[in-house]
């Protein structure tokens, strides 16, 4: 049985043009009861999974989708096998109307097997469905995916970018930890990840924490909800979340966005080069680099590069896209050495 968390933070009678204002105000994550619930989509998905199924396919073009496809066995978890060696799916490209038609084949089968498409470009698969079920454009303008599925289970992971996730139809529960609680949620390797981000590897379902003891104090900090079809969470960027699909048909809408320019790189790049170059120096060698970093990004200000002439800063003056583009050229260069 999971673990009973803290609730979130919830609000209603937020305006769907409003959102983008609402959460900029925000660093916590925050349930909008009813945001969407004038979505075609969802209106469709409250007569049943048939109106659901029937309204999407007005969009399906035949292009396909990657499915994860589980065994019965697993209760909807998309993980690993035991060794950590593989995965415990398998993943193909298939068209969206076989997907719509497994899931509607299984919907009373009390052992389905796991059936989960995520992050899919609704633009791509489904040209068309985002201009009556997403949200405004804010100022950064986001990616809108789609993901649907029956009972799953999808481990806890982070994203690097801000998300207003739109439940569809079914019900999902999000479970949600700050982004200090790393340590204490055991993630998994980095190469080798379920759908492209490490994961927990505690089964939120029966956690043991005769393995995992630090999971006790995540949960501490833990926060939950479940969302019903037109409700939406704001998940801020690097904050980790557990999602669970509760029905055995469920369709979640996520926006995704950078508060940051384009010419910004993806921080887990810096992550790995400082993987390959700093955590195997000696322990002093490697407090002088945590100082470096802690001067020159952590810690940065005005008064950091005040005593350099402007013109002299180079890329420790104002970053630009072409500063950026320099810099980039400086990384490659170093790096094909």
């Amino acid at each position: 049985m999971a673990p009973v968390v803290r609730p979130l933070e919830e609000v209603s009678g937020v305006a769907p043009g409003d959102i983008h204002a609402r959460v900029a105000e925000l660093d916590q994550p925050v349930v909008f009861r009813g945001l969407v619930a004038d979505w075609p989509l969802v209106a469709a998905a409250r007569e049943s999974m048939e109106q659901a199924a029937g309204y999407l396919q007005r969009f399906d073009t035949g292009k396909p989708v990657t499915a994860f496809i589980g065994q019965p066995g697993e209760q909807g978890r998309i993980f690993y096998n035991e060794d950590l060696s593989d995965t415990n799916f398998t993943a193909g490209r298939v068209g969206f109307a076989e997907v719509l038609e497994q899931l509607s084949r299984h919907a009373d089968n009390p052992q389905p097997p796991t059936i989960y498409v995520g992050s899919s470009a609704i633009d791509l698969c489904l040209p068309g469905l985002s201009a009556e079920n997403s949200l405004p454009q804010g100022s950064n303008r986001a990616s809108v995916r789609i993901w649907l599925g029956n009972r799953t289970r999808v481990a806890a992971h982070y994203d690097a970018l801000e998300n207003v996730a739109c439940v569809c139809a079914g019900r999902r529960r999000f479970t949600l930890f700050p982004p200090d609680q790393l340590a204490n949620l055991y993630v998994g390797p980095m190469e080798l990840t379920p759908a492209g981000q490490q994961i927990s590897l505690v089964d939120f379902e029966q956690p043991d924490l005769e393995r995992y003891p630090r999971f006790a104090e995540a949960l501490e900090h833990a926060r939950a909800a479940t969302l019903e079809a037109g409700d939406a969470v704001f998940i801020p960027a690097m904050w980790w979340h557990h999602v669970e699909g509760l029905e055995s048909f469920n369709i979640l809408i996520n926006h995704w966005w950078r508060e940051v320019p384009e010419y910004m790189g993806a921080p887990n790049d810096a992550l790995l080069h400082a993987i390959l170059n700093i955590r195997g120096l000696p322990p002093a060698q490697r407090r002088a680099w945590k100082g470096l970093f802690d001067h020159y990004v952590f810690n940065a200000d005005d008064d950091t590069v005040a005593h350099i002439p402007e013109a002299s800063r180079g890329v420790l003056g104002q970053l630009d896209e072409n500063a950026a583009r320099r810099l980039r050229s400086l990384l490659r260069n170093q790096l094909n050495r």
